[in-house]
């Protein structure tokens, strides 16, 4: 299961760290404590908090020069040939269409890092090798 420190958190949904823990204080979003004290969300329950504040924000204007959004996967739907893939990275949210077999091979999971590589209309999903998996 990945979990989340409130900085990555934040981080993930384009908010401050103090935003994230008055979120989490408030109630509005579970975190725990790990091993060594740190307050830690789990992915699934982030990844719902990030579709749940993407819907309030729907009908907004955004825009984004970047071509490399790191984000947190919201959903992945599979059949036996292909897959869809949401995620959420800051208020914009990216859907990735790829073979299932690319999708089995990142195990993409709702709660997982990713980032979504954009070149014109094609979205290329990584996994974000630079942090540990918890």
């Amino acid at each position: 299961m990945n979990t989340f420190r409130i900085g990555e958190a934040a981080e993930l949904l384009g908010v401050s760290a103090d935003t994230m823990r008055r979120w989490v204080d408030a109630g509005r979003l579970a975190a725990e404590r790990d091993d060594n004290g740190h307050r830690v969300i789990e992915g699934v329950d982030l990844a719902a908090f990030a579709r749940a504040r993407a819907a309030e924000d729907e009908g907004t204007e955004t825009s984004s020069a970047r071509n490399r959004l790191r984000g947190i996967v919201t959903a992945v739907v599979k059949d036996t040939v292909m897959a869809q893939v949401d995620i959420q990275a800051g208020p914009f949210r990216v859907v990735s269409l790829m073979s299932r077999e690319a999708a089995d091979e990142l195990d993409l999971q709702v709660g997982s890092l990713a980032v979504a590589v954009i070149k014109s209309t094609t979205v290329v999903v990584e996994r974000d090798r630079g942090r540990s998996h918890s």
